[in-house]
C-alpha cells in the first residue's frame, strides 16, 4: 500500500488533507521528522484462506500538524527523490523496532510490513538500519515493500537481495493493471505481490470483475503470497478468495491502528 490509506468510499476519517492551495516542502517534512510531529498506524492483514485470521500489518506513516492529521499523499511528494525520503525510511525502521519489536521476537507467525523509499537502497542504510534496530533479528517477519515505480537499479536490486539472504522478505507494493505488465511483474524476484486498489475497486455489487477474472490465472500460477488492498466489502472478499488471493487488508476488517491497538487486534483474531 502507498504511505497513504484510504478509508471506505464516502467514510469520513479523522485525517485531514492540506488546505487548498498550501503546499509542503521537504524542509517542513525533515522538520516533522526530527520535531516528534510523525506517527506509525498499523493496517491488519487477514488470511482469506483461515476466517479472516490476523497474520500482520503494514505500516503507515501519519503525521500530526497542530490539531489535524496530514494524510501521507499530502507529504510524501515532496520528498520523493530527496534525502528526506531516506530519513523517513530509516526513521519508519527505528519505530517499527521500537513499538513492535518485542511482540515479533515473541509471536513467530506474524509478519510486519514496511514501505521502503527507492532512495534509499543500494546506499548500505537499510541494511545498517535493520541491523542498529535489530529487525534483522525478525527477519523473516519483516516485508520489504517496494513499490513497482520504485523498481530499484543495479545497486538497490544487490541490497535487496542481501536483505533477503538475511531472512527478509521482499513484495512488490502497488503493483497496477496495466494488462502488458502484470505477466512481467508476476514473475519479479520476490516473496509477496499486492495488487493495488484499483482491482479491488473494479469489482461490482454482484461480485464480478472482467479486470480481476483476467489476472486470476497469473494469481494461482505466480506461486507467491497476493495480498488484495482496499478491501472495504463483503463481494470483494469472496471474489478475491476465489480468485486465489490468499490475503488481504482494508477497512473491511480494520481501520489502521495504533501500536498497542493492533498488537490487541492480532491477539483476538489470531
Amino acid at each position: 500500500m502507498t504511505p497513504a490509506a484510504a478509508g471506505p468510499a464516502g467514510t469520513a476519517t479523522e485525517e485531514a488533507g492540506m488546505g487548498q492551495g498550501e503546499r509542503i516542502d521537504e524542509w517542513q517534512v525533515h522538520q516533522a521528522i526530527v520535531g516528534g510531529e510523525m506517527f506509525l498506524e498499523y493496517m491488519p492483514l487477514v488470511s482469506l484462506a483461515h476466517g479472516g485470521r490476523c497474520v500482520g500489518g503494514e505500516a503507515l506513516v501519519r503525521w500530526r500538524r497542530g490539531g489535524t492529521v496530514v494524510m501521507p499523499m499530502d507529504f510524501i511528494p515532496a520528498i520523493e527523490n530527496t534525502p528526506v525520503a531516506g530519513t523517513l525510511t530509516y526513521w519508519v525502521i527505528d519505530t517499527v523496532a521500537e513499538q513492535l519489536g518485542d511482540w515479533l521476537r515473541r509471536t513467530p507467525d506474524v509478519h510486519v510490513g514496511i514501505n521502503v523509499s527507492p532512495e534509499v537502497l543500494g546506499r548500505g542504510g537499510l541494511d545498517y538500519a535493520s541491523r542498529k534496530s535489530r529487525l534483522l533479528d525478525v527477519g523473516g517477519r519483516i516485508l520489504l515493500e517496494v513499490t513497482e515505480r520504485g523498481i530499484p537499479d543495479r545497486l538497490g536490486l544487490e541490497e535487496l537481495e542481501e536483505m533477503s539472504r538475511e531472512g527478509m522478505q521482499i513484495a512488490l507494493d502497488d503493483v497496477g493493471t496495466d494488462g502488458g505488465n502484470l505477466l512481467v511483474l508476476f514473475q519479479a524476484p520476490v516473496d509477496a505481490i499486492k495488487l493495488d486498489g484499483h482491482v479491488a475497486h473494479s469489482i461490482g455489487p454482484d461480485g464480478d470483475s472482467p479486470l480481476l477474472r483476467r489476472i486470476a490465472p497469473l494469481i494461482r500460477a505466480s506461486g507467491r503470497t497476493v495480498v488484495a488492498e482496499y478491501v472495504e466489502r463483503p463481494e470483494q472478499e469472496a471474489a478475491f478468495r476465489e480468485a486465489g488471493v490468499q490475503l488481504a487488508q482494508g477497512w473491511l476488517y480494520s481501520r489502521p491502528l495504533p501500536a498497542a491497538q493492533f498488537i490487541a487486534w492480532h491477539a483476538a483474531r489470531s
